[in-house]
């Protein structure tokens, strides 16, 4: 094989990788939390691209309830990311309030929780599917001078005889999942509150007793895996668009493969 498609395609592979990787945190944490598998974190992936998408000012195809409906004001791409990150998280938080907090409080058997996820899932994928339909959809280039400003659609990492091009969005992409990995490790590694997320992920009864509000610590930890949720869809979205509302089916059986190859409830490792 040639190095320079080689080098093409290593660096094509990182960067898919650490789509992958920002997405398999958020099914790290709530598993390291609460030893379970949230499968609606895929539904709440797709819901975060289709928010910021919205919340940039762009209208919904001609299917659905939502039929070419759009907001009347716009916002430049970092502050929608950052907007519909956050709804993203408040999803992730009636996720846990509707289908995980009821069957934990009755201490029930895992497995019924992994259905219910499942069932959540499902009911948020054919809930976007009746509002703004099945078509796909692309972030656009040109509304405040591009998605990611003036920086260049990608970047030569070879020479002018041999280049080795790669996408801005994936460049993105990359350094976003090295920000979130830091980020979250000095959180839970350094700092009161991670250490108060450690002590519920050990024993949450014993926390309790030593009082640490246990049930605020379990809604941060769903809020904080459905923002990365959220960014992760969004970043991914800009790169490929927005096939449709299963947008984050695929993504989420890849990254519960990449949290298993890892480890388990490892940040690092999902990296």
């Amino acid at each position: 094989m040639d190095f320079t498609v080689f080098c093409q395609q290593f660096l094509n592979g990182i960067s898919t990788g650490s789509a992958y990787a920002i997405f398999a945190l958020g099914y790290t944490l709530v598993f390291s939390i609460l030893g379970i598998i949230n499968f609606a974190h895929g539904a709440v992936f797709t819901l975060g691209a289709y928010f910021t998408y919205s919340l940039m000012g762009q209208a919904f195809g001609f299917n659905g309830l939502l039929a070419n409906a759009k907001l009347p004001f716009q916002l430049n791409f970092p502050i929608a990311l950052l907007f519909g990150s956050i709804l993203a998280g408040l999803v992730s938080v009636a996720i846990e309030r509707i289908a995980f907090r009821p069957l934990r409080m009755k201490n029930a058997d895992p497995l019924l929780t992994l259905v219910s996820s499942l069932g959540v899932a499902i009911v948020i994928v054919n809930a976007i599917q009746y509002l703004v339909g099945s078509e796909s959809y692309t972030f656009p280039d040109n509304i405040y001078d591009g998605v990611y400003g003036k920086l260049p659609a990608a970047i030569n990492f070879g020479t002018e005889a041999k280049p080795i091009f790669v996408r801005t969005a994936q460049m993105v992409v990359f350094g976003v999942s090295g920000i979130m990995l830091t980020g979250l490790t000095y959180l839970i590694n350094y700092t009161k509150l991670g250490k108060a997320l450690r002590a519920v992920a050990e024993n949450a009864t014993t926390a309790s007793l030593l009082g640490i509000n246990t049930d605020f610590f379990i809604l941060f930890t769903f809020f904080v895996s459905g923002f990365l949720a959220g960014v992760a869809g969004t970043l991914l979205g800009t790169s490929v668009g927005i096939p449709g509302p299963y947008f984050g089916v695929s993504y989420g059986l890849k990254g519960l493969a990449v949290i298993v190859l890892g480890g388990l409830g490892s940040i690092p490792g999902a990296v």
